[in-house]
């Protein structure tokens, strides 16, 4: 009898390795629970792909998945009783101090980095460094013609800082205080009203400095400068014996650092295989500034732009799933 190939189907040799490797993959997941596995959504572009990216995988694997929207800096409250399974981003620059308190409680664990580095810091165009020559060192915004040269009517003779959404921290009234920098802050409501004013302020030429991060896809596209602060000390925000006496150094930028994948401690035991593939997820800072693009510049959604890497990336995502 004459033994048959198994390519003789039409599946390439890479194709029935990825359908065994699924296949393997979605055996261990049944049995596993089947409870599903909830994600945390936020309030920027790059965190919705990097959740999205890593619930389509699982969904891959066979897992039940659910996405809940939750504030950045409360979730981690139910992270902690299990009631939200898992963070895909959580940043040095702005979660490191919650993330430790949480990880102390022994309830929540972190999952390793993204691969992705993060910074976070004041932004303006080069165009305003005629307005504020000291540019970049901070000490320029200490000037109060240079501070001006920011305002707007409803700050001026102050500068105006346009910081992010409330939600994400990031001590900007306090670097202020500390600093005794001439500006007040003035928060975006939401992360595509903070680009959007980038944009308008941009194309005019008008005065701008604004909170940007990276990874995304603004530090790309328009020219500009992040201002040097002195090194991060985490005293600068939270001792006054050094925020509030003039004389001390304060030590006032933002942490740069990685940006962390965490969630509850149960979820190895409980979905021991989704637990391997979400320490195994990896992506850079180009690929997410990529994404981000395709999203808020080029008008795609959330969801096609996942589908599309993970189109293209079928290779990678399996070898997550087959840890």
């Amino acid at each position: 009898m004459r033994r048959s190939s198994p390519f003789r189907s039409g599946l390439r040799p890479f194709a029935l390795a990825t359908a065994l490797t699924a296949s393997t993959a979605l055996a261990a997941a049944a049995q596993e629970s089947t409870d599903p596995i909830k994600l945390t959504l936020h309030d920027w572009t790059g965190q919705l792909i990097t959740t999205q990216l890593m619930g389509e995988v699982l969904k891959k694997a066979g897992y039940s998945v659910e996405y809940v929207q939750a504030d950045y800096l409360a979730q981690f409250p139910g992270l902690e009783s299990g009631d939200l399974h898992v963070a895909m981003e959580l940043w040095d620059t702005t979660a490191r101090d919650a993330l430790d308190a949480s990880v102390a409680t022994g309830n929540v664990e972190v999952f390793g980095p993204t691969g992705m580095k993060a910074k976070e810091e004041w932004w303006y165009p080069t165009y305003m460094k005629e307005l504020c020559p000291g540019l970049p060192n901070w000490e320029a915004l200490k000037d109060p013609a240079c501070a001006e040269a920011f305002s707007t009517a409803e700050t001026a003779p102050k500068g105006r800082y346009l910081g992010g959404p409330v939600t994400w921290g990031g001590y900007d009234e306090e670097r202020i205080a500390s600093l005794d920098l001439p500006f007040e802050v003035i928060h975006a409501g939401t992360d595509g009203a903070l680009f959007a004013e980038l944009e308008s302020a941009y194309q005019r030429k008008a005065p701008i400095i604004l909170w940007i991060y990276d990874p995304h896809w603004a530090p790309a596209k328009y020219e500009g400068e992040f201002v040097e602060f002195p090194t991060y000390s985490v005293e600068c925000y939270t001792d006054p014996a050094v925020s509030l006496n003039p004389d001390a150094t304060h030590d006032c930028g933002k942490p740069f650092g990685e940006i962390w994948k965490a969630g509850w401690v149960g979820l190895k035991d409980k979905w021991p295989g989704a637990h391997k593939a979400i320490q195994a997820f990896t992506l850079d800072n180009k690929e997410m500034g990529n994404m981000i693009a395709e999203v808020d510049l080029n008008g795609k959604t959330v969801e096609a732009v996942v589908a599309d890497w993970m189109a293209a990336n079928e290779a990678r995502w399996s070898g997550w799933i087959a840890q």
